[in-house]
């Protein structure tokens, strides 16, 4: 299975997989993360974030997560700001995709900024930031749709559970 979670930066996509991932694990289910910023330094470290380069990017993963998903869930945290892009990745990856959108309105990702990338770009320090000065395409017909903040990390991380087949939550863990 591949869950493909996309939204803006500071959304929550990277807290939810590590506890997805923590979950599955205590099920005895293996799992792996590809987290966005951290397959760029690895192997997109080559490109920068024009559209053309974004989906390079992303077809990399796609790429990676293919090979992976063959004996183990795998978790993509990954901004993907491009619909045409995401739909590729459910051609490619279909029928063990699942794309969630995690849904964060703008100003909440702005004052959680954990990265500090939209104190740069309303600096103008950073260009091309999703969202704040470069576009964001809302997925039309996510699988799942998490609005994080409104929902728990524990809350929506269940909900994730509930897409893989085989690793229903028993109850959200406190």
């Amino acid at each position: 299975m591949i869950i493909w979670l996309t939204g803006l930066p500071g959304a929550g996509k990277t807290t939810i997989a590590y506890k997805v991932k923590a979950m599955l694990a205590a099920q005895g289910v293996e799992s792996e993360i590809l987290d966005g910023d951290e397959v760029r330094k690895k192997i997109s470290a080559d490109l920068g974030f024009s559209p053309e380069d974004r989906a390079t990017h992303n077809r990399r993963v796609i790429d990676i997560a293919k090979k992976l998903s063959e004996d183990r869930v795998v978790l993509i945290s990954l901004i993907s700001p491009i619909r045409s892009v995401r739909n590729h990745a459910r051609e490619v990856l279909s029928p063990r995709f699942a794309e969630v959108y995690v849904k964060c309105p703008l100003e909440v990702c702005m004052k959680r900024d954990p990265k500090g990338l939209y104190a740069k770009a309303v600096r103008g320090e950073v260009k091309n930031l999703t969202g704040y000065n470069d576009p964001y395409e809302d997925p039309l017909e996510p699988e799942l749709v998490i609005h994080t903040d409104r929902e728990t990390v524990d809350e929506s991380a269940c909900r994730v559970l509930s897409l893989i087949p085989q690793s229903q939550p028993k109850s959200i863990p406190r």
